[in-house]
Formats: C-alpha cells, structure tokens, sequence
C-alpha cells in the first residue's frame, strides 16, 4: 500500500517508466478501434469524461451512481436518489459540483437534497470530473475537485429542413425495493428556435438486503433491537427507511441567431417522500423551482457566456413509516398510542422545516489570443439565504418554534484568470488565479424553551450565542498549475499542483445547541451521531500534487492510467466529542455509541493512488471480448489527533469482462471491497468487512429501441458498504441513549440484496 515514504518512489518509478519505449506499437498489433469521447467543446481540459451513461442509468435512480466508475470516486451512502459524491477521500461541500452551470446547495441540516439530486439520471446528457485539481476556471469555494453535469443542449433544425420534431420515451423496473419509474422528452425546433421537455418519475419501496442483519440482539425469539412501530415490524433482511418517490420536470427554450444563443431552462422537483436509512430524520417533502438563464456567443475573438440563475427550496423532515413518531417526556411510547391524547410531555414527530433561496450571476470569456494561447477570464456571484426552523410538536415545547439557523446569509463573489497555452506538439500547460471572497451572517435564535427554567440547557446555548457577533468574511485565493507532456502517441503524463479554498457551510458556522437532540438533527455524515456549528471556524486550505500516467495505443484500443496523489490540508473542519454539561471537550471518549461533537479546525492528509485500464481480449464470431478494470486507494490522516478521518474508502476494484456483437452490448462485473480497519474513534465509526459482488448487464440497441436487462449482486451476498453510515432506518431515533435508542449502535447499512433490473428507451 502506497504510504508516506513510498509515495515519492512510486511517483518517480512512474516518470521514469512512462519515458521508456513501449514494447509493441499499435501498427503491430490489429485491435478494434474503441471510441472515447472527450470534453465538450469551451470546457477546461484534465476532465474524465464519464462514459457509458445509458447503461449505467439503467441500474440507479441515483444522478451520483453514474460517477461509480471514475477513478477516485466513491459514494457515501444516504437516500435513494440522493448518495453524495467523494472524491479522494474529501466530499459533499468539499466538492465544486455544477448543475447546467448552476451552483446547487444542499440546504438540508442533513444534505439530503444535494445537487445531482435535482437531475433524474435519464436527464443527464454529460458528466465530467475534474479529480484533485481542477481548473479554477470550474469552480472555487472547494477543495476536493469538481463534477460538472449538463443536461441534453438545445438542437435546432437543419438548414432547409423546416422543423424538427424528435423525443425519447423509457420506462425501467427493478425487482428489489420494486424500484419503477419512467421519463419522457420531446423537443420541437426550428432552425432558431427551440422547445423541449424533459421530464423523470422515480419510485421505490424499501430493499431488501442479502440476508439477515438484524440478529445482534433478541428478546423471546424477536429481533427487539430492531423495532418497528407498533403493527409495523419489518422483516429480519428488509433495510428500513429506503423507500422514495421523486419527480423531475424542466422546460427549455432557447433561440439562435447567428453566432448568438439564448436558452432558458425551467426545472422543477416534487419529492413526496425519500426515507433516509442512515439518518435520524427522513425526508417527507423537498420542492424545489429554478430557473436558469444562459447566453452564448461565438464570436471573432474567442466565446462569451452569461448565466444567470435563481433556486428557491421548500424542504420538510419528519419520521417516515419505519421510525417511532410518539414520544412521552422523550421516551418512545411502545403502544403507538397517541400518549393518552397528546398529554404532558407528549411529542408527535419532530417536524423540521428548511428555506432556501439561491441566485447566482456569471460571466466568463475565453480569448483567443493566438492560435496556441487560451486565456479564460470571469467573474460569478452567489447569494444564498437560509432559515431553519423546527414547530414545536409536543407540550414540553408548546408554543415555541426551535430556530436552528435565524436568517443565514451566505455571498460569494469570485474574480478568475486562466491561461491554457499549446508550447508544441508534446506540451500543454494551465495556470490559473481565484479570488473569491465569502461573507456569512446569521440572526439570534432560541430554542424551544425562552423562559426558565432551562431543558437541555438551550437557554444557556442561545443567550452564548446571541451575544457573539456573527458576521464573518474571508478572502479566499486558489491557484491552479498543471502541465500535459506527450513524449508520443502511445504515452501522456499529465501533473500539477493545486492551492484550493473552502468556507465552512451555514451549519458548520450557525447550528448552537448542545442539546443531544437537537444535535442529532444536523449531521451529513451519517454516522448517527450530533453535531454542533461552532463560529470561530476558518476556511478550509488544501494543497495538493497529482500526476497521471497515461500507457495507450495510438487508437486508444487499449489503455493504463495511474494517478498517485497527496493533500495536505490546513484547517481542515473536523470534529471533537463534546460535553454539553461543561461546554468543553470531553476528558475521555465515548466509545461504542452514539455521541454529540463540535466542529473544529485542525489537520489533515490524505493521499494513495488510481489505477485504471482496459485492453482487448478476442475478436471471433462471438463478437469482441475485452477487459476493464479499476483500483482505488486512499489513506486519510487528522494530523493533530492520529485519528482516521472519516467515511474514507478502503482499498478497492473492479474487474469487467465485456463482448460487443453488432446490437449486443454485455458485460460481467466484479466488485472487490477489502475490510475497512481504519476508522474515525471520535466519530466511533464502525468497521466494515470485506466483500465481493458479481454484476450481470447486458443490452441491445436498434436504431430507436434500446433495451437493458441484468441482474446486480448476483449471488445475493450480504455486505455493508464501508460508506453506507450507521443503521437508523428504524426503531427510536430520537435519542442516541445506549439503552433507548433502537437500533443500538453497531450495525452499519448493509447493501441491497439481488436485483433484477431492465429497461425499455425508445427514440420517435
């Protein structure tokens, strides 16, 4: 495994190992041409772009499934449609994900609605991942890399042709969870004016896992550390809290003009419900409306584009049908009774509201300035509000409002300048400068208790924060170097430095309370435990050097990458166990349960490395045989604790053996996950075992049908993804209480079970 000490050698075994001759050219060898498809014209270059998209969509309802195949991508579990990309071990906030241009937020305390969840993935055209260092012509306010996904761009009738009239209509069903959905689009065009609809219905009930998890703890022959409500119990191998329903729509227009282009897109979500299996809250209403405005030139000099859009999100949380709703003084009301008609102490739910609004601006220019220099150039501004609100749903509470985040402000404005220049045939280099400068601000709040005497010591949190002041402003820089050496056809070696910025979130800054409940409601990691904001934070700065080796025929017929790479991060935010009773981290940890933590700044690093490639196997009557792989490894470190950090992937691969034969497209996959040892002891994240999963896909494509059929975990193998969280998709979430809450600590999510899965596309 690469560490510290090796990681230098490994780099310059790989320098000096992509100079040397390659043995066979591919004059020498007959292989079948493999088509790659490359950035979309204007975009940074030193993007992977994700390739395969109809039959990865086939599989998943979830827009960020479609990056499980990206070398250093990996997943963090949550809802449905709703997993959170990581990238080198650094996710969620960390990362620039850019949605039809737009910057979406997660404004859930639980980042259940991130922005590739506002894309049903037959919605996505084209997804992009800039891995470690990105071009700061791609986004700043990040640290870990960006993902930039676009939906279809607008078509437009060819000249002489009249009109255009074309759509697609598709419907999928996948056997566990009983997972259906459908979408639709069509598009009317004429050779300036364009009109297309897009839109996507998901829906599924709760998986089952590959076997029976729920066998820890029983009480005459019953699983009881694993409750349902009362005439609601699930079965031994049924994951609870992971059913969902979501619909996506957008409309576009867009007119054309010569070398000028001007689309607008209208998107709108309706989310009924998505459980939530590593949450102790599930998501039972999320809507959202945007619109995005967008103008493109081509003009003399070189391209102009101008964006301007606005989001606005209605989000509710409560207990969905697998968790306790009563709660007496607290404590779960076995009987399901509605606590004697809402008596002293009695709480119904624990409903929580979120409001957001998010307008953005940008304007960016890419020069020509010679045939071999590029210089990017732009501005963008961001304008973010926030309020999070929790009515009181019980006596204890009554007739207060617990306010979570009071009027949270976040601004971002952002200068940039990126030169890409073409030295020769064999050398290409990107430099680039971000300034952006961040502004946060946030009202006075208070619990629900405003008078004495004081219930989990909210009254004595408010009155600490109120009397601080909370406006902060940072002046953020990044700087991006990167270089491109092409000693020949058969050999690529991409390297470069990175110095990126990260302001911590509204809740990382806002959230107060140290009341175990209340922060238990704010947490995206999944690990079942509370977090509280703490105000002193500072932005997050990491440095990082990458380089990418890159082994291939002249034809691409075949393939081999490597990437090591190495982040050190200053500040990085990370978490302490705290004790509410003395407001102070706590002397010792608490260990195999549950627990409350404050956001800090401290240390960190993380490096490893990527491996990927593919080459072919056979071409007989049977059709073309080829190999895929891939193998990812990341170590990460908190520098001033030894700690590990948390929800990083352990050493992991997949093996594909693929065959083409005219229509057919067929593959067998092999998923290997090695045992997760190292874990975050503040957070008492939970180990994981090793596993191996077997994938059947296959699909056929006529000239407008397409069809996809397969089965996933074939041999129906119980396994915990080493990032699925811990298991709260049932039982008494509201207390992280050793004796009380159910399910107990210890049990990760496990993953789904088989599944048989097709899907019918057909082009009119």
């Amino acid at each position: 495994m690469p560490c510290p000490v090796f990681a230098p050698r490994l780099l310059s075994v790989l320098i000096a190992a992509s100079l040397l001759p390659v043995g066979a050219s591919a004059a020498e060898t007959a292989l079948p041409a493999v088509e790659v498809s490359g950035t979309r014209e204007g975009a940074a270059p030193f993007a992977a772009e994700i390739e395969s998209l109809p039959t990865l969509r086939a599989t998943s309802s979830d827009t960020a499934s479609l990056l499980r195949d990206a070398p250093g991508v990996s997943l963090y579990g949550g809802g449905g449609v709703s997993s959170l990309p990581a990238i080198h071990g650094l996710a969620d906030d960390r990362l620039r994900i850019k949605v039809d241009g737009m910057d979406l937020i997660a404004a859930c305390p639980n980042h259940m609605n991130p922005a590739l969840s506002y894309l049903d993935p037959s919605q996505v055209e084209s997804l992009r991942v800039y891995a470690g260092i990105a071009p700061v012509s791609v986004g700043g306010d990040s640290i870990g890399g960006s993902i930039v996904a676009e939906s279809a761009a607008p078509e437009f009738a060819a000249p002489g042709q009249g009109s255009l009239v074309k759509g697609e209509a598709g419907a999928y069903y996948r056997s566990n969870g009983n997972a259906r959905g459908g979408n639709l689009a069509a598009t009317y065009a004429t050779e300036q004016f364009n009109l297309s609809y897009s839109g996507a219905i998901a829906q599924s009930d709760n998986y089952d896992a590959g076997g029976n998890f729920k066998d820890r703890l029983f009480v005459a022959g019953t699983p009881a550390g694993f409750t349902g409500r009362p005439g609601h119990t699930l079965p031994a191998d049924e994951v609870g809290s992971t059913a969902y329903d979501t619909r996506n729509h957008t409309l576009g227009l867009a007119f054309r003009g010569g070398s000028h282009l001007f689309e607008a897109k209208f998107g709108l979500q309706d989310l009924p419900e998505q459980l939530w299996p590593n949450q102790r809250m599930d998501m039972l209403g999320n809507d959202q409306k945007r619109v995005n405005l967008r103008y493109l030139g081509d003009l003399a000099w070189g391209k102009l584009e101008a964006r301007v859009y606005h989001e606005d999100v209605k989000h509710f949380m409560d207990f969905g049908a697998d968790k306790k709703y009563w709660y007496k003084n607290m404590t779960p009301t076995w009987d399901g009774s509605p606590c004697g008609a809402i008596g002293p102490g009695c709480a119904a739910g624990m409903p929580m509201q979120t409001a957001s609004t998010n307008t953005g601006a940008v304007v960016r220019a890419s020069i020509d300035l010679t045939p071999q220099d590029l210089l990017r150039v732009g501005a963008e501004y961001q304008r973010y509000r926030l309020d999070d609100w929790w009515p009181a749903s019980g006596s204890g509470m009554w007739p207060n409002t617990f306010i979570n985040v009071n009027d949270g402000e976040r601004d971002r404005a952002a200068l940039f300048g990126e030169w890409e220049k073409q030295h020769s045939a064999q050398w290409m280099t990107l430099a680039g400068v971000r300034f952006e400068r961040v502004s946060t601000d946030a009202g006075d709040v208070h619990g629900y208790k405003t008078v004495a005497p004081d219930s989990g010591n909210q009254l004595r949190d408010s009155a600490a924060f109120n009397a601080q002041d909370h406006s902060k402003t940072d002046n953020n820089w990044d700087m991006t170097v990167l270089a491109r050496y092409t000693p020949d056809a058969t050999r690529d070696i991409e390297f470069g430095f990175a110095h990126k910025t990260r302001s911590p979130n509204l809740h990382e800054r806002y959230t107060w309370s140290t009341w175990q409940m209340a922060a238990l409601m704010v947490n995206w990691a999944g690990d079942g435990n509370g977090y509280i904001g703490n105000l002193n934070l500072e932005p997050e700065k990491a440095n990082t050097v990458s380089a990418t080796f890159d082994w291939h025929a002249a034809d691409r017929s075949w393939e081999f990458k490597a990437t090591p790479y190495y982040t050190y991060v200053t500040d990085y935010v990370d978490a302490v166990q705290w004790d509410a009773a003395t407001n102070a981290p706590r002397a010792a940890l608490q260990t195999g349960q549950y627990t409350v933590l404050k956001f800090v700044n401290q240390s960190a690093r993380l490096y490893g490395v990527d491996l990927s490639g593919r080459m072919p196997l056979a071409k007989n009557g049977m059709g073309e045989f080829g190999l895929k792989g891939l193998l990812s490894y990341t170590r990460g470190e908190n520098r001033d604790t030894g700690d590990g950090l948390y929800n990083i992937m352990p050493l992991n691969a997949k093996l594909t053996l693929t065959q083409k034969r005219g229509g057919w497209n067929n593959a067998a996959e092999l998923v290997m996950v090695s045992r997760k040892d190292d874990v975050s002891e503040t957070r008492n994240e939970m180990k994981t075992p090793g596993y191996a999963l077997l994938n059947l896909r296959g699909s056929h494509a006529w000239k407008k049908v397409r069809v996809d059929f397969g089965v996933e975990n074939v041999l129906d193998r119980l396994y915990y993804h080493p990032l699925g969280g811990a298991y709260l998709g049932q039982g008494t979430t509201m207390t992280a209480n050793p004796v009380q809450t159910v399910p107990q600590w210890g049990t990760p999510v496990p993953g789904m079970g088989r599944s048989i899965y097709t899907a019918l596309n057909y082009r009119f």
